[in-house]
Parts: C-alpha cells; structure tokens; sequence
C-alpha cells in the first residue's frame, strides 16, 4: 500500500547555540557572500523520526520561508538531521516495477513522495539530512545544488574515513568504486518550490542494508549499495595522524562521528554559520489535527 500524508505541524520553540566553523576552500564553489549566512539546524540524528512526521515538518518549514520571501523578509536556511524508522520511499515518477514485492504486502510503509528519483529504503543506522534552503541566498541552479550535496558526502568520507568516493556520469549520488565493489553509500533526491529546497539526502553508515535486496535502489539493477561501516571493515583502514579513529568504532559512535563531520562539511560547502536549535520531542511526535 502506498501512502499518502496530510498531517499537519505546528511551529516547535527552540533555542539556538552558534557553532562556529573555520572555512576552507572547496570545489563547489557558491555565489560569494558578503557576509556569514545563518542555518538552524534541528538535530535529530540520535533519534528514530517516523517518514510521515518529518515529511509534513519540512513542508510546513517551506510555507514558512515562501511566506518570508513573498514579504520580502529575511528567509535563513534551515537543517534538519535525523534518522528514520525502516520505510521505503518514492519519487513522483517512480516506478512500482522497481519493488519486488507486491504493494499489497510491502514489508514497510510505501510513500510516494513529490522529490526526485526512484525507490529507496531508510531506516535505523542511515543519516538523513533535510537542507531546506533559499536558493536566492546561494546559487540558483539546481545542478550546482545537487553537486554541492555530492561535494559534502564526498567530503566526510574521504575526510573522516579516509574512503575514496566519486560521482558516476550520468547518476545522481555518490559511489565507492571499483575495488570496493561499485557501492553506493548515499542517495540523494530533492524537490524545489520557488527555489526552496526539501527532501534531501541519506548516508548509510552503520545501516542494515537487506531492505535494500527487497527494492531495485534508485532504479539502478547493476549498482550495489554500501555503508560506512562495511568498507570499513573490508578495507580495514588504520588511523592516519590527525584522522579520527573510526576503525574500531561501534554503532552509536559511527553515527555521532559522521554526524559531526556531515554538518561541518555541509557548513563549509554552503559557507553557512551553523546555529544548532534544541527540540522538545513531545512537541515533534505531537500530531496536530
């Protein structure tokens, strides 16, 4: 069964800490900013969000800013991170033959959603990361936006795990390649609104990855898909003078590192000042009808 969803959600109170970052430079470059740009970020990445929750939240947060742009106000860029219950998702023009499974019996909720792309799978031990930002305030082109999504990812891995990744022509997402097996370890798939964005990106980094065999990810049969942690182990890489050491990390560790490392390479690649913004979960989990 796929699934449709109309839930509302109501404005949470939060309180913001800057964290501060030093840039460096980088390979996408955005439109140079005369000053430092604020992004709030809502830090759920310890927290198991369900789909239809986080989906209502990002749309809620668009109206938001589209409102703050018709006004002519300042419009900040906003972040959200988390993790997500095991669902499957799809684009707005995905195919069901990309399931092997009969919709009548998914193994987990099917939502067909308005981003791009085809079917992917999330669930517990993959980051998640929402940028739901004004592309007037960066670069508007959308090629540049999903460039810049790959930039970060690539980035974390090579920074933090010492993992080789690339693009593949053609395909959105980034990939390890040869020697590793040709695994994708992030999917990416947005929608933009008025030059707002949503939806986002997901790395797997401690993921279970059966659901994926349960799918066709992306709608690409000759791709496998990977995880931080499983290159890791197969490659056994050792800790490099002033590299974290991630070898021997377990679960939760591997998550507040790449965490850590996502929202500074996010930082950097969108020169964005990061303004962490606390979350009362009572208040996300409240459905507001």
């Amino acid at each position: 069964m796929i699934l449709a969803q109309n839930l509302c959600f109501r404005t949470i109170p939060t309180t913001c800490i800057i964290v501060k970052h030093q840039k460096e430079p980088h390979q996408v470059n955005p439109v140079t900013q005369t000053k430092t740009k604020l992004c709030e970020c809502f830090d759920l990445h310890k927290e198991l969000i369900p789909y239809g929750k986080a989906w209502s939240w990002q749309k809620q947060i668009v109206k938001e800013k589209k409102t703050l742009v018709q006004r002519n106000e300042d419009c900040p860029d906003t972040l959200i991170v988390l993790q997500h219950d095991p669902v499957y998702t799809m684009g707005t023009g995905s195919s069901e033959k990309y399931l092997n499974f009969d919709i009548k019996e998914a193994p987990f909720d099917v939502y067909r959603t308005e981003r791009g792309g085809e079917v992917t799978y999330h669930g517990p031990g993959q980051l998640v990361m929402y940028p739901i930002i004004n592309l007037r305030n960066h670069k508007m082109d959308l090629h540049w936006y999903l460039r810049a999504l790959e930039e970060v990812v690539i980035r974390v891995l090579s920074s933090t795990f010492s993992i080789k990744a690339s693009r593949t022509e053609g395909f959105t997402g980034v990939w390890v390649g040869c020697d590793l097996g040709n695994q994708k370890l992030a999917a990416i798939g947005v929608r933009v609104s008025k030059w707002i964005t949503y939806h986002g990106l997901a790395l797997n980094v401690n993921t279970d990855l059966t659901p994926f065999s349960w799918i066709v990810p992306c709608g690409l049969r000759d791709r496998q898909v990977g995880s931080i942690k499983g290159l890791l182990q197969e490659s056994q890489l050792s800790t490099r003078c002033g590299e974290a050491d991630t070898s021997n990390s377990d679960d939760c560790e591997l998550i507040d590192i790449s965490y850590r490392s996502l929202i500074k390479e996010f930082s950097e690649v969108f020169q964005l000042e990061i303004c962490q913004k606390a979350i009362p979960m009572s208040e996300l989990l409240t459905e507001n009808n």
